[in-house]
């Protein structure tokens, strides 16, 4: 059988904190988890909703810590391609701060963002059937990630789209954006360009997520040592 765990180096320390293991109690409660379960078929799928729990319970926190978005390369959201011509020649001409901000107030908008995920994922794994999790645990490096991303993704945005604006608004964002794009509009022979940032900020935002959920799904099926309780062991060692 394959093994599967999403819980990275950073997560065990989490796991070791009162903090978190009492939000992470709460989750397993909520999804109906228990260790008194026997060995069989309600066995494996209560280690693969533990599993799913940790994972996307440490993701979730990891992305909506401040800079949780800004300080990761690999999601970190950058400045839109219709506008990135825009930003270089604001940037040449004396704008690199305004330009800078803009980033940033896009990232802090996802990391605002982020916390609204924990509900849905664990809805999802509250409705898991035994057919889905023999498809997790037979599938592919990312089969646990693209579960998440069928049952999740347009409820996840719906849910972050109006948080994204809001707080695009606060983090100021939009004001940034307004003056970027009124500097270079007021340059001879350049046009306006049209963006959705909403749209274009909630994207970057999930896409970030998923990502972080399927590097440590993808880390956990080769590497036993992630495997902290004594049901994941046995689900997960065989």
């Amino acid at each position: 059988m394959k093994k599967i765990l999403f819980v990275s180096g950073g997560g065990l320390l989490f796991l070791t904190s009162f903090c978190y293991a009492g939000f992470l109690d709460n989750i397993f409660k909520d999804i109906g988890l228990s260790s008194e379960t026997d060995p069989d078929e309600n066995r494996i799928i209560s280690g693969l909703k533990e599993a799913l729990s940790v994972g996307t319970a440490n993701a979730v926190n990891n992305v909506s810590q401040i800079n949780g978005y800004l300080d990761n390369q690999a999601i970190k959201i950058i400045m839109p391609q219709k506008i990135q011509k825009v930003s270089e020649v604001l940037k040449k001409i004396g704008y690199q701060k305004e330009v800078d901000e803009f980033t940033v107030s896009m990232n802090r908008a996802a990391e605002k963002a982020a916390p609204k995920a924990t509900s849905h994922f664990v809805n999802a794994v509250k409705e898991m059937k035994f057919d889905d999790a023999k498809k997790i645990l037979g599938g592919g490096e990312t089969a646990a990630t693209d579960y998440f991303k069928t049952k999740t993704f347009d409820k996840l945005y719906g849910e972050f789209k109006p948080v994204i604006s809001s707080s695009m608004n606060e983090a100021g964002v939009t004001r940034y954006y307004k003056g970027m794009m009124d500097k270079y509009t007021s340059l001879p022979f350049v046009k306006g360009v049209n963006l959705d940032l909403d749209h274009y900020v909630t994207n970057r935002a999930l896409d970030g997520l998923f990502y972080m959920i399927s590097e440590e799904e993808k880390k956990i099926r080769t590497d036993p040592a992630a495997r902290v309780t004594d049901v994941l062991k046995e689900v997960f060692g065989k």
